[in-house]
């Protein structure tokens, strides 16, 4: 299937803390849109492997993904070498999306900034044509998506675009509530962790409401490029 917008993020619930409401937003507009998460999060502190796939799958149903599967990778210990890019440029190619989404290339948890390296690497890598890979046997044709954006994670990060979400938070909201084990939840009992408690889920909703704010909205998503982002005429900007 080719997506429109693929979302490739480190953790299960990654891409619902950052960036659910432009996926909903474009799923609204008629666009294909489907989340690759590289681990199963299971060095989590609360929850499992297994709860965080339930939770997932939970979550795909809200938000009206197109697709989501998970890469397996080693929650902690996966590495921007040879093996982990590949492994992302088959998943480039296999969806040929048009934009890619991914994780802060800076934050508290060091899986988003590496993963936010590796992903960029992998983008420009999954163009090459003499970089051969194949998904059961058939090859793949060389992809190179025309527009890479990072997600703004913990760490405050001055974004470089941000998307109108207003019409979206409660869906937003709903869809990382579906991480039951992960996020404040009184009626789920677990060692309390930094983002279990409810201030933390508080900062998710503020942090949407300040890049709102930022362009005349209620709520907003912002995201980083390491490239200059352009428009085709002024009037297209808020």
């Amino acid at each position: 299937m080719k997506l429109d917008i693929l979302v490739i993020a480190v953790h299960p619930d990654d891409a619902e803390l950052c960036c659910s409401g432009t996926i909903l937003k474009h799923i609204a507009l008629g666009k294909k849109v489907g989340i690759v998460d590289l681990t199963r999060g299971e060095l989590g502190t609360r929850g499992t492997a297994e709860t965080r796939d339930e939770e997932a799958a939970d979550s795909a149903k809200i938000l009206g993904l197109h697709i989501r599967e998970n890469l397996r990778l080693r929650d902690g210990f996966f590495q921007n070498d040879e093996f982990h890019r590949l492994e992302v440029i088959k998943a480039i190619r296999k969806y040929q999306p048009e934009i890619i989404l991914s994780n802060a290339l800076e934050d508290r948890h060091p899986d988003h900034g590496r993963a936010g390296d590796l992903v960029y690497d992998s983008v420009f890598l999954s163009g090459l044509p003499k970089i051969e890979t194949s998904i059961d046997g058939i090859k793949q044709e060389a992809h190179r998506p025309r527009l890479l954006l990072q997600f703004i994670q913990d760490r405050y990060l001055k974004p470089d675009i941000i998307v109108d979400i207003s019409d979206h938070m409660d869906k937003k909201i709903e869809s990382i509530q579906a991480f039951k084990t992960q996020f404040y939840n009184p009626d789920v009992e677990g060692q309390q962790t930094y983002i279990s408690s409810p201030e933390f889920f508080e900062s998710v909703i503020g942090r949407s409401r300040e890049f709102g704010k930022s362009i005349g909205a209620t709520f907003g998503e912002g995201f980083t490029s390491r490239k200059l982002l352009g428009v085709d005429n002024l009037f297209d900007l808020r």
